[in-house]
């Protein structure tokens, strides 16, 4: 029997308490010539909530729930293929499109994520599971192309909000999905398991699809379900199982972290989640994890670590995880989510210098001392691709897991 949540547990989220900044896109995140009035005014709240909280909400951004929900259909289809099948898209080095099992991919070389992914990062990709499964390629592409014009809406809002022409950062972003070769941009659809606990200390993690998710996503109902109170880091347990399979990463109260802490490492990401949600967040300037809540056809946007140096810091990339609760009728349900990772095209320089800075600018003491250092400063430039590929190293590690 699952426990009635009292009405002050279901006031314990960000989106309960009115921490997440919520941001109306007035229909107009996807159309190809925005209306200037929208984006004029999206720049000014980004502006806010971004330098504040590093993130917000997006809505009426123009992308149907409907589309949503089959892409993770035909997900859970991908991943219901034999191991064989399935192998014949996997990532492989030095490419970033393709299928990445679970364990795969690993955040600084340790922790293996417990999740299925499939990243898109060019419109004519050959490499997608058509004839296993009709109507992927042409749904996935679409839901790609529209992500890639939402990212262009935000990008001259952006420009907007640090009174730049507006054409600035679209102009540095204009190879978005033509491939890796040009530029990292990717959408993932990203499926996390169901766990379950069958005896003490074999905690596993289940395969195959989540049979009941898209009937919780038809509630117009926003998840206001409680955040966890993690105890500090150090209680982190990883469990490996006798054979190398991966089981789960326990928080010391129960809760299971699915994807651990990081920042994302390109401008921003845009991300869309399932009622389940599970995402945690470090708010700037705190050390403390929150659980951000579910808003039902909300899109987030959260500032990346090239926005961060474009910015001089003045828009935080966001720290964030995704956990799932020790409550057993949560972790038996699987969780499904699509993420576009915005990047400038390979060849852009990133330097923490292109953009003005109105509190620089009034401080002659700091101008005085940028050009005494401006040989050293120039040595720390790398462009987009570079940093990029350093991340990539961190991030994936060589292993045998499946």
């Amino acid at each position: 029997m699952i426990k009635t949540k009292s009405s002050d547990d279901k006031l314990d989220t960000l989106l309960s308490r009115s921490v997440v900044p919520i941001i109306d896109l007035a229909h107009c995140g996807i159309e190809e010539v925005p209306v200037k009035s929208v984006v004029n005014r999206v720049g000014h709240q980004l502006k806010k909530a971004l330098s504040e909280k590093g993130m917000a909400l997006l809505v009426n951004h123009g992308i149907s729930d409907e589309k949503l929900k089959t892409a993770w259909d035909h997900l859970d289809d991908f991943v219901d293929l034999p191991p064989d099948v399935r192998q014949h898209y996997i990532r492989t080095d030095g490419d970033k499109h393709g299928y990445v099992s679970r364990g795969q991919q690993r955040f600084d070389g340790k922790a293996p994520e417990l999740r299925h992914a499939f990243n898109i990062s060019t419109l004519n990709a050959q490499n997608l599971p058509e004839e296993p499964l009709p109507g992927f390629a042409d749904h996935i592409s679409t839901l790609a192309t529209d992500f890639k014009a939402l990212a262009s809406f935000i990008l001259q809002a952006l420009a907007v909000s640090l009174d730049i022409p507006h054409t600035f950062f679209l102009e540095k972003h204009s190879h978005m999905l033509s491939g890796d070769h040009d530029n990292m941009s990717s959408l993932r659809m990203l499926y996390y398991p169901p766990i379950v606990d069958d005896e003490p200390g074999q905690n596993d993690v289940i395969k195959g699809r989540c049979q009941y998710s898209y009937q919780r996503c038809l509630s117009n109902q926003p998840d206001f379900r409680p955040e966890h109170n993690p105890r500090d880091e150090d209680d982190l347990n990883e469990v490996d199982g006798p054979n190398g399979q991966l089981f789960e990463h326990k928080l010391g109260n129960g809760a299971v972290i699915q994807c651990p802490p990081h920042v994302d490492y390109g401008t921003f990401t845009l991300l869309s989640q399932d009622s389940e949600g599970g995402l945690e967040v470090k708010l700037p300037g705190s050390e403390k994890w929150h659980r951000v809540g579910h808003l039902p056809g909300s899109i987030l946007v959260n500032v990346g670590e090239i926005l961060n140096i474009w910015t001089q810091e003045r828009y935080p990339a966001l720290q964030h995880r995704v956990v799932i609760p020790e409550q057993e009728h949560i972790r038996a349900r699987g969780r499904h989510s699509i993420a576009f990772f915005c990047h400038p095209d390979n060849i852009t320089m990133i330097s923490p210098n292109d953009l003005p800075n109105p509190d620089a600018a009034q401080d002659k003491a700091c101008l005085k001392q940028r050009k005494k250092s401006f040989k050293a400063a120039k040595e720390r430039v790398y462009n987009a691709y570079q940093l990029i590929q350093k991340k990539f190293r961190d991030t994936y590690s060589n292993n045998n897991h499946s």
